[in-house]
């Protein structure tokens, strides 16, 4: 089978599989809801956050953070699969070594039953051979792996430091290894719809979970960002950091506005918008109960 037919069969298996279904918007938003995925770092204690709080039912992605190994992030994504989630930890480009190591976390994953994976540059300092996304996708490619379900970034708002020349270019090749995309943090809805109906515009099919913070504090957000850096899933407050505090309540953060706009086009031929990429910065606790708020708001 070609590269090609193998990503297309891939392409399908992922929108199939994706939560959003037919019915009204409140019944795609339900079954988002139950289906979403939520981003987590592999600090100490959120192994234990996780099981106690979060249903097995929840996806789950551990990031890979220049602060952190990518034996941190593959260790968590073991023994959470372990506990019965189906987990996706973050390989970071730049974090990596040679090809060696990523036979051996692949190897390490198989081993573990874990089937999914998502594929990032990365904001570390190059460490070894690969410098992008797409230099990991080819090299998976060529050296075979078991993944069943293998998820990208997407820029709807573009990125500081790559033109959106670049950007297309590079989302238009690693959509040939991948199966669904994540997008960056984006806190208007028109502008994430306008992105979805270019994606779809230039050919690329792949299913897109709309990335956005849970229910997080200030304080929260504040504290982890000077424990982090600005890595990963916290890369876009450099940027908007001063937009971000105008979404905060007195609780905090919320997305449901953001939700809210979103709404009318989840599951929309030309968007292809069928899930949310929640990142909790570890606030599990209250991610958790926001959701389950909304999904109770719903059934009134």
């Amino acid at each position: 089978m070609t590269t090609d037919e193998t990503c297309r069969d891939r392409q399908t298996t992922a929108a199939t599989g994706e939560a959003v279904g037919t019915g009204t918007p409140d019944q795609m938003l339900r079954s988002i809801l139950e289906n979403l995925t939520y981003e987590v770092m592999p600090f100490k204690g959120t192994e234990e956050k996780v099981t106690s709080l979060v249903p097995t039912t929840t996806r789950i992605t551990v990031t890979a953070s220049p602060g952190k190994t990518l034996d941190d992030t593959v260790g968590l994504a073991v023994r959470l699969t372990e506990k019965g989630y189906t987990v996706a930890p973050h390989l970071s480009a730049r974090m990596l070594q040679d090809r060696s190591q990523l036979k051996d976390i692949v190897a390490r994953l198989d081993d573990a039953g874990v089937p999914t994976l998502f594929v990032v540059g990365g904001d570390a300092e190059q460490a070894g051979e690969f410098y992008d996304a797409l230099d990991v996708l080819r090299a998976l490619d060529e050296v075979g792996h078991h993944f069943t379900d293998i998820g990208v970034g997407g820029y709807p708002e573009g990125h500081a430091a790559i033109s959106d020349d670049q950007l297309w270019k590079a989302l238009e090749e690693k959509s040939r290894y991948a199966n669904h995309i994540a997008t960056q943090v984006c806190f208007d809805a028109g502008t994430t719809v306008a992105w979805a109906n270019e994606v779809r515009r230039r050919g690329i099919d792949l299913p897109i979970r709309v990335g956005m913070p849970g229910a997080v504090s200030r304080q929260k957000l504040m504290r982890v960002t000077a424990k982090i850096g600005l890595g990963d899933s916290a890369r876009f407050l450099k940027k908007q950091q001063g937009m971000l505090w105008k979404f905060f309540t007195p609780g905090g953060y919320s997305p449901n506005k953001l939700i809210r706009g979103l709404k009318p086009h989840l599951g929309e031929a030309d968007t292809n918008l069928r899930g949310f990429h929640i990142f909790t910065f570890n606030d599990v606790e209250g991610t958790e109960a926001w959701r389950q708020k909304l999904l109770r708001g719903l059934d009134r």
